[in-house]
């Protein structure tokens, strides 16, 4: 069994910069973390793997600095890690990083399952997954929570979909989405992060790619772009009150009636 888990850093806080110029994030600035629903992806696939063997190969496309990323899936029990990496992705849109990562997924030779994240927390399109197994050609399911069987031959999956919950069941090649119900991810193991300080991630960049026409990568491939992008205003602000217990209360109440709360 060869599954792929396509995985992605996404801002840790709302502090990011962005480009003037194209209204997109600078990935390469500022804290980052593993979208929370890829981990959830990362946990599925180990436990495909566990039950009918296999390989588990992460996937993302990103900046280098991504590599920390693919080091920490290393340590969860990942097989092996592929970073597509190249200025001409940069600006990519739903539509251009799934055709990039379908490229990177046909240059892997393919895969039994693909695995991702229902979202990511800075997107929050949803759209990405499914869009990869529309470039692929091969069926999908989206917002899966439970494996209900897994063979060599095909999977069945629940979705639980808006107004109802279904189990589905599909052969391989086949792509699916998970929610955040669907297991708990494992610690990062110490055991495995010695066992793996040496593995290398592997970089691909365009030229490794299949398919060289430009007009599908990065911003210059993307249909649509980002007019403005803002972090929300701060409506509220914590407010301290040092003092006793009674000065505290006394405070407290003035507070609340000077701004009509009581």
């Amino acid at each position: 069994m060869k599954i792929i888990v396509c995985m992605k850093q996404v801002p840790a806080s709302t502090n990011v910069e962005i480009d003037s110029e194209t209204g997109a994030m600078k990935r390469t600035t500022g804290d980052v973390r593993t979208n929370p629903y890829d981990l959830y992806a990362l946990e599925t696939a180990l436990q495909i793997r566990e039950r009918v063997g296999g390989t588990v190969t992460v996937l993302t496309m990103g900046p280098p600095q991504a590599e920390s990323m693919m080091k920490d899936a290393y340590t969860m029990g990942a097989d092996d890690a592929v970073i597509l990496s190249d200025r001409k992705f940069a600006g990519s849109d739903v539509l251009a990083t799934s055709y990039t990562l379908s490229q990177g997924i046909e240059i892997l030779g393919g895969a039994d399952i693909i695995i991702c994240g229902k979202q990511t927390t800075d997107g929050d399109t949803a759209q990405v997954g499914p869009a990869i197994a529309e470039h692929l050609t091969i069926p999908h399911a989206a917002w899966v929570s439970e494996i209900v069987n897994v063979t060599d031959k095909n999977i069945q999956v629940r979705q639980d979909l808006s107004s109802v919950s279904q189990v589905s069941e599909m052969s391989y090649p086949c792509l699916i989405t998970v929610d955040q119900n669907i297991c708990v991810p494992r610690l990062p193991s110490y055991r495995l992060k010695k066992e793996t300080s040496g593995r290398k991630v592997r970089f691909l960049g365009f030229d490794d790619l299949k398919d060289k026409d430009l007009s599908r990568y990065g911003l210059v491939g993307s249909p649509t772009a980002v007019e403005r992008m803002f972090a929300p205003p701060e409506k509220e602000k914590q407010v301290y009150i040092d003092g006793t217990a009674v000065e505290k209360a006394d405070k407290l109440i003035y507070i609340l009636r000077k701004n009509k709360r009581i």
